[in-house]
């Protein structure tokens, strides 16, 4: 009976699934052959994963965890890994998303900032929308002095597709507050290369 349930998709997952299958046609394949037949439901899956960002709400995360401290230096987390669907193709870019913030007597879990970026990343995106969301987030939970957020990905709609350019790299950043002095961000820049 556990098995059977692991098997079962929810109502939207069962509308994707018929819809995939629907693709498969159009694209000449047989849905029905052995490597297909379950092919629509494990897309179906993997969408709802990919995008479980919009059911999130990613302030809610950061005041999960939020304590007063009386810190005002540079919280730095980088190297965040993450995933993301370009919105324009629904093909993948991923990369790494850094992190900085100057506390005014609230800091959050060093995790939860990782789970905004999660939260952000499981939506169709833009690599520039995702930058500015990420650091409205942290800015609205925390009233930080500052934040500032830069994001590096490679994109496969440049790769595979179009352009078809191997390895190129797309940078982009937002910042406010104390990251506004460009002393402060030269430092931030600085501290993620080391």
């Amino acid at each position: 009976m556990e098995e059977q349930y692991k098997h079962e998709l929810t109502p939207a997952q069962q509308q994707i699934s018929e819809h995939i299958r629907a693709i498969l046609d159009i694209l000449g394949e047989d849905a029905q052959r052995e490597g297909l037949v379950k092919t629509p439901k494990r897309v179906a899956r993997a969408m709802s994963f990919m995008t479980q960002g919009y059911e999130q709400a990613p302030v809610a995360i950061l005041n999960s965890a939020k304590f007063n401290e009386d810190y005002r230096q540079m919280v730095i987390v980088r190297d965040i890994n993450f995933y993301s669907l370009c919105e324009h193709h629904m093909l993948p870019f991923y990369g790494k998303v850094h992190v900085a913030y100057i506390p005014n007597g609230q800091v959050t879990g060093l995790s939860k900032i990782a789970r905004v970026v999660d939260c952000f990343s499981h939506r169709l995106q833009i690599q520039e929308r995702m930058t500015k969301q990420i650091r409205d987030c942290i800015q609205e939970a925390l009233q930080p002095l500052g934040v500032m957020v830069v994001v590096e990905a490679q994109h496969m709609c440049m790769q595979m597709r179009g352009v078809q350019k191997q390895g190129s790299i797309t940078t982009t950043s937002d910042f406010c507050g104390a990251f506004n002095q460009a002393k402060t961000r030269e430092e931030f820049l600085q501290l993620i290369k080391a």
